[in-house]
């Protein structure tokens, strides 16, 4: 199963944003990303596509 938590993690710390950076751009809001950092939720599929570009662009691996 693909760890978004650590996944969203990683790629904040890759591109030095903080989680209200990152929840701009994906158009959420901080709390959202906290809680997807943290396990306790997952974002939605449109959400989902988001993340997974941006992990390709800053070329990380979307394999797990």
């Amino acid at each position: 199963m693909f760890d978004y938590a650590k996944k969203i993690k990683e790629y904040r710390e890759r591109k030095f944003l903080t989680q209200e950076e990152l929840a701009k751009i994906l158009n959420v809001s901080f709390v959202s990303i906290s809680r997807w950092e943290r396990g306790k939720f997952e974002p939605n599929m449109g959400t989902k596509k988001k993340l997974v570009s941006l992990f390709k662009k800053a070329g990380m691996t979307i394999d797990e």
